[in-house]
C-alpha cells in the first residue's frame, strides 16, 4: 500500500482480494480520509467500537482505494469517545456517524448532523447495545419525535409519507417538501427495521455467522454469506477450493439475474405498464424455481459456508441451467426491445430522477446506480478475485443517470450474468466443493468484498480467543444503500410526487440490509 496520507506500517490480511489493517491516530485517521479523497477512492463503511466489556472504545472506517481495502481502526478516549467528523469529505459517513453513536457511543466531534439515526427513543438514555453485547436492551420510554427539517416558503407545504406502506414493502418515513407537485426537498427517516444484528454475531460461533450475514438482506442473501465467508477464511487463513469459487460465483450471478427480472417488471408496472409485470414475473419463477430444484432454496440460502459451498452442481445440472440461460435471455431481449419502443414507458422513464456523473461522483453512488450515472466501477472487474479473473466481466455502464439509464444497465447487467452462468457452468474445475478450515485460538481480522446486484457488500470481522477458543468479537456487515439512500434524496429535487414511486424503484434499496 503506497498511498500518500495512509499511515505506514499497515497490515496485509490474508485472501484473494488486497486488503490492509492498520491503527491510527486522530492525525492520521483525518489524514487518511483527505488522501482517499484525493485519490478517487471511497469511503465503504464507517463503524464504531463501544467500550464497556467489549474494552477501550475505537472507530474504524474501510476505505475502497486503486490498491484494494485499507481498514483504519482509531482507538478512542473511555471518558470522551470522540473522533474527527468525517461526513465533509463523504456525504454517506453522517447516517454512518449516527448509527455508530447510537450503538456504540462513540461519537462524531464537530458533526453538523447528531440526531439519532438507529435509536428511535426504545433504549433508555446512556445504553448504547454494543457495549454490552451480551445484554439484551432495558425497556425505554415513549418513542420520541423526530425533528425533520423544515423549508418554508410560499406555498410550501409537507408530504408524510410511511413508515407503514401498502403491500409488502418495509418501514420508512419520507417527508416531502413540496410546491403543488414540485418536490422541493425530500427527507427520510429510516432505522424501522432494526433488529440488533450485529450485537447477535457475538453470540454465535464463528463457523455459524455465514447464516446471520445470510439473512441480513434476503434478496441479497448469497453475496453476504459469500462476504462474511470470505472475511472468516481471511481471519483463519483458509485456502478455498477452485471449484467451489466458481460455483459461489454461479449462485451470486443467478442471484443478480433474480432481482433484475423482479425489478424490470416493477418498474414496468410503476409505469402503468402491468403486462411487463406479468411476463418478468413468470421469468422470474421460472429462474427461482430451478434454484430450489438445484440448490435447495428459491433464493439459495445457506449454499455458501465457510470453506466453500454446500452444493455442487453435475453434468445434468450444468446442461439444464445453461439451457436456461439461452432461453430467459431470448425472452428478455424481446422484452428490451418492447421496452425501448414504448413511447409510454419513454416518457415516464426518461428524465426522471437524474443524477449525473460529476453529482454521483461527489455523493458517493454505489453499485448499479452509480454505474448507470457513468461510474465505471464494478468489482467483478476492478478487483478480479477466482474465478471472475477468467470469465472477462464487461461491466454495464451508461451517462443518463436517470430511470431510463437505469432500467438499460440492469437489461445489460442480466444479460450479462446469463452469459457468465454459461461459461461457469461450462468450465467447472474439477475437485473438491469445501475445504478445512481451523480457527486459531488468537485474535484475527479479515475483510470480504462482493459485488451484490444491488452494489458492494462488505462484512469486515473481528476474532478473539480470550479462554483459547476463537468467538466474534464484532462484525459489521454494510449493504451499498447506505450510500445510496441519501443519493434518492438528490435525485427527486425538481421531480414530481407521483414520479417518486417509479424513481425509488429504480433505485430498490434495502431497508432491512441498511438497519441492520
Amino acid at each position: 500500500m503506497h498511498l500518500p496520507g495512509i499511515p505506514s506500517g499497515l497490515t496485509r490480511l490474508p485472501g484473494a482480494q488486497p486488503a490492509w489493517y492498520g491503527v491510527a491516530d486522530a492525525a492520521a485517521w483525518t489524514a487518511a480520509a483527505g488522501a482517499v479523497t484525493r485519490s478517487g477512492g471511497r469511503l465503504l463503511a464507517l463503524w464504531g467500537m463501544g467500550g464497556g466489556t467489549q474494552g477501550a472504545p475505537a472507530v474504524s472506517a474501510a476505505y475502497a482505494t486503486a490498491d484494494g481495502l485499507v481498514w483504519l481502526e482509531l482507538p478512542l478516549a473511555a471518558q470522551d469517545p470522540a473522533y474527527p467528523d468525517l461526513s465533509e469529505l463523504f456525504l454517506a459517513a453522517g447516517r454512518m456517524q449516527r448509527a455508530a453513536a447510537d450503538l456504540s457511543g462513540v461519537r462524531a466531534e464537530g458533526a453538523a448532523d447528531t440526531r439519532p439515526w438507529l435509536n428511535h427513543g426504545a433504549w433508555p438514555a446512556g445504553f448504547f447495545p454494543l457495549q454490552h453485547p451480551a445484554a439484551d436492551a432495558p425497556g425505554g420510554g415513549p418513542v420520541r419525535d423526530y425533528p425533520f427539517v423544515r423549508v418554508e416558503g410560499d406555498g410550501v407545504h409537507e408530504i408524510a409519507v410511511g413508515p407503514v406502506h401498502a403491500g409488502i414493502i418495509e418501514p420508512g418515513h419520507f417527508r416531502f417538501s413540496v410546491v403543488g407537485e414540485k418536490v422541493l426537498r425530500l427527507e427520510q427517516r429510516l432505522g424501522y427495521t432494526h433488529k440488533g444484528t450485529e450485537q447477535r454475531f457475538t453470540r454465535l460461533a464463528p463457523l455459524e455467522g455465514h447464516r446471520l450475514a445470510g439473512r441480513v438482506c434476503g434478496d441479497s442473501t448469497v453475496a453476504y454469506a459469500w462476504a462474511y465467508c470470505m472475511a472468516l477464511e481471511s481471519a483463519a487463513a483458509c485456502e478455498v477450493p477452485p471449484r467451489a469459487r466458481w460455483l459461489r460465483a454461479l449462485l451470486l450471478e443467478r442471484e443478480r439475474v433474480a432481482n433484475h427480472l423482479g425489478d424490470l417488471g416493477a418498474l414496468g408496472n410503476d409505469a402503468g405498464f402491468a403486462v411487463a409485470l406479468a411476463q418478468f414475473s413468470r421469468l422470474r419463477e421460472d429462474w427461482l424455481r430451478l434454484s430450489a430444484e438445484l440448490f435447495g432454496h428459491r433464493l439459495m440460502m445457506d449454499c455458501v459456508v465457510p470453506g466453500g459451498v454446500a452444493c455442487d452442481v453435475d453434468t445434468a445440472a450444468a446442461i439444464r441451467l445453461a439451457a436456461q440461460c439461452e432461453a430467459i435471455g431470448r425472452e428478455l431481449q424481446a422484452l428490451r426491445v418492447i421496452y425501448e419502443e414504448h413511447a409510454g414507458l419513454q416518457d415516464r422513464f426518461a428524465g426522471a430522477g437524474r443524477v449525473g456523473a460529476e453529482l454521483a461522483l461527489r455523493l458517493g453512488l454505489n453499485g448499479l446506480a452509480a454505474r448507470a450515472s457513468g461510474q465505471a466501477r464494478d468489482l467483478r472487474c476492478d478487483l478480479t478475485w477466482p474465478p471472475y479473473d477468467t470469465l472477462a466481466v464487461q461491466a454495464a455502464t451508461h451517462a443518463g443517470g436517470d430511470v431510463a439509464a437505469r432500467v438499460a444497465v440492469r437489461f445489460d447487467e442480466a444479460l450479462e450474468s446469463l452469459r457468465l452462468i454459461r461459461a461457469i457452468a461450462a468450465g467447472l474445475p474439477a475437485g473438491p466443493v469445501r475445504g478445512e478450515l481451523q480457527l486459531r485460538p488468537v485474535a484475527a481480522r479479515g475483510a470480504g468484498r462482493v459485488e451484490g446486484w444491488r452494489g458492494e457488500v462488505l462484512v469486515v470481522l473481528e476474532l478473539e480467543a480470550p479462554e483459547g477458543q476463537a468467538r466474534v468479537r464484532r462484525c459489521h456487515c454494510h449493504d451499498p444503500s447506505w450510500q445510496n439512500w441519501p443519493v434518492l434524496e438528490h435525485a427527486v429535487i425538481g421531480n414530481i410526487v407521483p414520479d417518486f414511486p417509479l424513481i425509488n424503484k429504480s433505485f430498490n434499496l434495502s431497508y432491512s440490509g441498511h438497519d441492520l
